[in-house]
C-alpha cells in the first residue's frame, strides 16, 4: 500500500491550486516509478480522506490526470496508471529530498574551444570594479525614457507593434536613424539601408555569417575586440592580422594578403581602435576604401565610440566616404545610454541589409518594437542629443582626472597616452610588472581589474589592459588610482 497520506505534501499557502497540487505529485510518482504502469489508485473518497481534503478537489485531480493521460478512468471499476506508459529509466537518488541538479548532459553536443565561458556577474562586495569601458548607467535619463515608453505603449496607433513585425526592425527608427545618422556621421543613406539590431554584437555576428564561410580569410588589427575574432573564427574563416600602430590598423600588407588568400573581409574599430583606443588616420581610411574596391571585399567598421570625442570633431567614420557600397557600418544606441537597451544598428547596401534580415528572422525573429520606437522619440524630441552633451562634459572631467592622478602617482609602472575620447585607457605595465601578478594584490585591496588574457588573444605580450573610466565617478577615480599605486608598492615589498 503506497502511503499517500505521507508523501503527498499540500500546502494552502502554495499559489497553485490544491488539485494542481495533488495531480503533479501524482505524475511525480509515475515518473518516478512509485506508480508503476496499471496501479490503482484510492477512489476519490479514500485519497480525499487521506489527504484531508474535499472530494471535489481529488475529483478535479483525477480528470486533470486523465486529461494530460497519465491514467485511464474506467466507470464501475476505478482510476488506474496509464499501462501504456513506459517506465522512466533515471539515474536514482537515495536522498529523496535533495534537488536533481542537471550538471553533464548525456547527448553530444559540439564545443567550441573559442567561445569564453558564460559567467554569472559576482554580486558586488565593497571595493571599486574596473570595466573596459562602458557608459555610467547611474546617468541613464530614466525618467525621459519612462515618459516616452508610457506614452507610446497607450496610443491605440501602436497596438500593432504588441505583435509580430518585420525582422528589420521598427520602421520608425529605421527612419529617424538614417536621418540620425545622415546628420552626425555623414552618411548619405535611406531607411532601407539600416537593419535594427540588439546591439553591435548582433551585427557583427549577422555580417561575419553572411561574408565568411570556412576556408574564407577575414583582416583583423593584431590587438583587436577579442568578442570579434571569436565571433569570426566562428564561421571557419582564417584570421590574418596586421600591425596597430598609432595611426591605427596598418595598410600595407593588405594587397599582399589579398593576393595570397581569399579575403572577404576587414574588420575595423575606426573611431577609437579596441583596445588602444589609436584612432584610424584619415589617408589610411581612403586607402583602405581604395583597396576594398580593388579587391571587393568588405570593410566591416564597428564605430561603438563614435560619440565619446573630446578634443575636436571625431573623424567621419568610413562609411561616409563609401561611394561603391563596400562599408558595413555598425554602432549602437546603448552605448550612449546604458547596456540594457539593447538597440543597435547595421547600415549598409539595402540588398545586404534584406539579406541580414532574413538571417536575422531564425536567429532572433525581431527586436522589441516599443522600446525601438520609444528610442525613436528619444531620437526625434533631441533628448539623445542633449544627453550625449551632459555625459561627454562629465566623461571628459573623468577622463582628465584619472589621467592626472596616474601620472602623478603611478608614472614609475605604467605607460599611456591620453586618449582623445572614448571611454577607457589603454594601459601598459612597465617591466618587469605584469598583470597576472598585478591582479590578485589589488583585489585583495578592493580593486577588481578586468583580465589582461582578453586583450592579448593574438598572444603578442604587449602588457597592456584597458581601463575604463567612464563608469567612475570623480571620488570612485580617487579610490582607484590610490589602491592601483599602493598595489604596486605591495607588489616591490614582495619582490624584496
Amino acid at each position: 500500500m503506497i502511503p499517500f497520506k505521507s508523501i503527498i505534501q499540500l500546502s494552502r499557502q502554495n499559489s497553485n491550486p490544491l488539485f494542481l497540487q495533488i495531480s503533479n505529485q501524482i505524475i511525480n510518482l509515475i515518473k518516478n516509478g512509485t506508480l508503476r504502469p496499471a496501479y490503482r489508485l484510492p477512489g476519490t473518497r479514500a485519497m480525499a480522506e487521506l489527504l484531508e481534503v474535499h472530494r471535489k478537489t481529488v475529483i478535479a485531480a483525477y480528470d486533470e490526470l486523465n486529461m494530460q493521460g497519465w491514467i485511464d478512468m474506467i466507470p464501475q471499476k476505478g482510476s488506474y496508471v496509464n499501462s501504456k506508459i513506459p517506465v522512466l529509466n533515471y539515474q536514482r537518488i537515495e536522498n529523496s529530498e535533495l534537488v536533481f541538479e542537471k550538471k553533464e548532459s548525456s547527448f553530444h553536443y559540439y564545443k567550441n574551444q573559442d567561445f569564453i565561458a558564460v559567467e554569472e556577474r559576482p554580486k558586488k562586495v565593497d571595493g571599486i570594479y574596473i570595466d573596459d569601458g562602458i557608459c555610467d548607467y547611474r546617468l541613464t535619463p530614466k525618467e525621459e525614457l519612462a515618459r516616452i515608453y508610457r506614452n507610446q505603449i497607450s496610443k491605440k496607433v501602436n497596438l500593432d507593434f504588441l505583435s509580430y513585425n518585420s525582422a528589420h526592425g521598427n520602421p520608425i527608427l529605421r527612419k529617424v536613424l538614417a536621418e540620425y545618422l545622415n546628420n552626425t556621421r555623414g552618411l548619405k543613406i535611406e531607411k532601407e539601408n539600416v537593419l535594427i539590431t540588439r546591439g553591435s554584437q548582433m551585427g557583427i555576428h549577422i555580417s561575419a555569417h553572411l561574408c565568411l564561410q570556412k576556408g574564407d580569410s577575414i583582416l583583423v588589427g593584431e590587438t583587436n575586440y577579442q568578442t570579434a575574432d571569436i565571433t569570426f573564427q566562428s564561421t571557419g574563416a582564417n584570421l590574418i592580422r596586421l600591425k596597430v600602430d598609432e595611426e591605427g590598423i596598418t595598410t600595407s600588407e593588405i594587397s599582399k594578403h589579398c593576393k595570397e588568400n581569399k579575403v572577404r573581409a576587414i574588420y575595423v574599430t575606426s573611431h577609437h581602435h579596441h583596445p588602444t583606443t589609436v584612432t584610424l588616420s584619415a589617408e589610411r581610411r581612403i586607402r583602405l576604401l581604395n583597396l576594398s574596391q580593388e579587391y571587393g571585399f568588405a570593410i566591416i567598421e564597428d564605430d561603438y565610440d563614435y560619440d565619446f570625442h573630446y578634443s575636436n570633431s571625431p573623424i567621419l567614420p568610413l562609411a561616409s566616404h563609401d561611394q561603391n557600397g563596400n562599408v558595413i557600418y555598425i554602432g549602437s544606441i546603448c552605448k550612449l545610454v546604458a547596456p540594457v537597451f539593447r538597440v543597435g544598428y547595421l547600415v549598409a547596401p539595402s540588398s545586404f541589409v534584406n539579406e541580414a534580415a532574413k538571417y536575422r528572422r531564425y536567429l532572433d525573429r525581431q527586436g522589441d518594437s516599443l522600446l525601438e520606437l520609444t528610442f525613436a522619440r528619444f531620437i526625434k524630441n533631441g533628448d539623445l542629443d542633449r544627453h550625449t552633451k551632459k555625459i561627454l562634459k562629465i566623461y571628459r572631467e573623468r577622463r582628465d582626472l584619472i589621467c592626472e592622478l596616474l601620472n602623478k602617482v603611478c608614472k614609475d609602472y605604467v605607460l599611456f597616452e591620453k586618449p582623445k575620447g572614448g571611454m577607457a585607457i589603454w594601459l601598459i605595465l612597465k617591466s618587469p610588472y605584469q598583470w597576472e601578478k598585478i591582479k590578485p594584490i589589488a583585489a585583495k585591496k578592493g580593486l577588481f581589474l578586468p583580465d589582461p588574457k582578453k586583450y592579448d588573444y593574438a598572444k603578442k605580450g604587449h602588457n597592456g589592459v584597458r581601463i575604463g573610466f567612464a563608469s567612475l565617478d570623480l571620488e570612485e577615480i580617487k579610490i582607484f588610482v590610490e589602491k592601483f599605486r599602493s598595489t604596486f608598492e605591495e607588489n616591490e615589498k614582495a619582490l624584496k
